[in-house]
This record gives C-alpha cells, sequence and structure tokens, in this order.
C-alpha cells in the first residue's frame, strides 16, 4: 500500500491509499470535528444513495476511509444546470435525514436552530469580549457595537425562518462542487465535518455566495433564483414556495453563525503558529453576519431592497 498525501490543514489530513483492493482515502480530523466518522455511519445507515459508502472506520479516533469514487464535480458546478441538481440532491439528502435529527445529534452534531441564533451571537460577543487587546482570534469593538445593535434585527430573521416550518436537520455547511461526486447519475456526497443541525434553508449559503461570486451576480440574478428554488421546491409540500423564497433571505443571514461555528471548532485547537494564520477567522465570519444575502432582500430593513 501507498500512501499521498492530498490535504493537510490544523482542522484535517486527507490521504490517498492505493491498495490491492483500489483507491481509497482516509481522513483524520481535528478532535473537535471527529465527530464525521459517526456520522457518515449514520449517514450511510440512513440514506447511503446520498453519500460516499465508507471501507473503514475508527470511532474511538475519529478516522475514516472512503472508496475513491471518480472526479468532483469541481468547477463543472459553474454551469447553473448542475448546480441546480447539486442543490435539489443536497436537500433531498436533508429531507430524508430529518425524522433522524436525533440520531445526527446523538453521532455529534451542534444543533443550531432559529431559535438558537439571538444567544448565540450574545455568547460569542462576550467571549470575544474576554480575548486581550491585539488577540490575533479578536473581534474589533466596533465590529462587537454593531453586532449587539442588531440583535432585534437578528431576532426578526429567526421568527421569520422558524414561521416556515420546516424541520431542523443536517445542513453540510460547506457544500460545494469539490465535495460531491456523481456515481452514475446519482450524486453523491462527503465532507462532512463542517456539517450541523439547522433549518434546511441554510445549506444554501455557500453555494449561492459562490455562485454569485462567479458570475458577479446580483441578489435579483434569475441564475441564482434558478439554483435556489430546484432547493425550496423538495420542501414545497410542507410549505409555500413563496413563502420560503421570502424567508430566503433571513434564512441565508442565519446560515453565517454556521460557518461561524465551524471556525469556533476548527481553531480551539490550534497552536499559535496556525493561529497567526487562521485565528481570525471566527471572528470575520460572525462579523459577516451583517452582510447583504447573496440572494433576495430582506423585509424590512432600508437600502437592501425592502419589500412590504
Amino acid at each position: 500500500m501507498s500512501l499521498e498525501p492530498v490535504k493537510i490543514r490544523p482542522w484535517a489530513t486527507v490521504w490517498r491509499a492505493e491498495t490491492p483492493t483500489g483507491v481509497h482515502f482516509a481522513k483524520q480530523n481535528c478532535a473537535t470535528q471527529a465527530y464525521e466518522a459517526a456520522l457518515l455511519v449514520e449517514l450511510n445507515a440512513l440514506a447511503p444513495h446520498h453519500v460516499v459508502p465508507l471501507t473503514a472506520v475508527d470511532l474511538d479516533r475519529g478516522l475514516l476511509m472512503t472508496p475513491d469514487r471518480g472526479p468532483v464535480l469541481g468547477a463543472a458546478t459553474d454551469d447553473i444546470d448542475s448546480w441546480c441538481r447539486v442543490a435539489q440532491a443536497g436537500a433531498r439528502l436533508k429531507r430524508e435525514v430529518a425524522p433522524y435529527a436525533d440520531r445526527l445529534a446523538a453521532a455529534g452534531l451542534t444543533t443550531l436552530a432559529p431559535g438558537d441564533a439571538v444567544t448565540y451571537v450574545e455568547q460569542l460577543l462576550a467571549a470575544f469580549a474576554t480575548l486581550p487587546p491585539g488577540d490575533v482570534r479578536g473581534l474589533p469593538v466596533p465590529d462587537r457595537d454593531r453586532l449587539h445593535a442588531h440583535l432585534p434585527t437578528v431576532a426578526r430573521w429567526a421568527e421569520e425562518v422558524a414561521a416556515s416550518g420546516l424541520p431542523t436537520t443536517l445542513v453540510h455547511n460547506d457544500l460545494h462542487g469539490n465535495n460531491v461526486v456523481d456515481t452514475d447519475g446519482e450524486l453523491r456526497f462527503f465532507d462532512f465535518a463542517d456539517a450541523m443541525l439547522m433549518e434546511p434553508l441554510a445549506a444554501l449559503l455557500i453555494p449561492l455566495d459562490l455562485l454569485a461570486f462567479r458570475l458577479d451576480a446580483r441578489p435579483d440574478d434569475a441564475r441564482l433564483w434558478r439554483v435556489a428554488d430546484a432547493a425550496l421546491e423538495v420542501w414545497s409540500d410542507l410549505a409555500d414556495p413563496a413563502d420560503l423564497r421570502a424567508a430566503l433571505p433571513a434564512a441565508l443571514r442565519l446560515a453565517r453563525l454556521g460557518r461561524t461555528e465551524t471556525w469556533v471548532r476548527c481553531t480551539a485547537p490550534m497552536d499559535p503558529g496556525e493561529l497567526e494564520e487562521w485565528g481570525n477567522s471566527a471572528a470575520t465570519s460572525l462579523a459577516a453576519l451583517l452582510r447583504d444575502p447573496p440572494v433576495g432582500h430582506l423585509r424590512g430593513e432600508p437600502g437592501l431592497g425592502a419589500t412590504s
């Protein structure tokens, strides 16, 4: 057997292993995201046709190995039809495992429902306030003040998203073309280390942010809405699609808290050298809560294309 490093980061290492039985990928996450191994065991039991299979797993050490399933979609997702496939297949995975949220939580997933948003922001702001001046992990005081002042608005977003009635379920939290393969016409997802239990519209943040950047697209761009609508269709029997569209901008704002939590987890075990490069990631992510959503306009906010 031969081993070749594919990715070495403070939060995870991935190795390509050539064995007599074929090519496999071995992964070890940092301690704070080591639950991915247990999560993949559950996902292979609950929705095996949506995720890559497991070759081997060591739950005690959080190690996992998956077989090579061919090239990732990668840049192919610059094509709008491919993005629609990714968004819709991801939503079907979330829909399928939603009844088993308790099992996913037991595997190690953090829950961050809309109703948790305000408390979560308050707790993070309090934690940032305890850091000494000059700490690379710090959030500048003006940003902390702006976020504090915005908490009533965050509460309003949370109420709007919760009103859609969609279940708390798996959210990949890093959904893009490099984390999905096409196996005989069926999309299978992997790299669930950033995953959380959230409301499902949050999963669209990464795809829509990436696509908006690549296309230099504005929030009302019809191409972005095509991708969003492909995912919303999966939930259309639970909520009116028009209501889901209206709630999506607020959901995308709250989704940035999921990305923040990922960075909180990933930076926690970093050494000083690693923190010099990555230490401000959680603070930067939290500050992005106040950025415009990639799609749609928030209701009731002047200057953001507010609607009645």
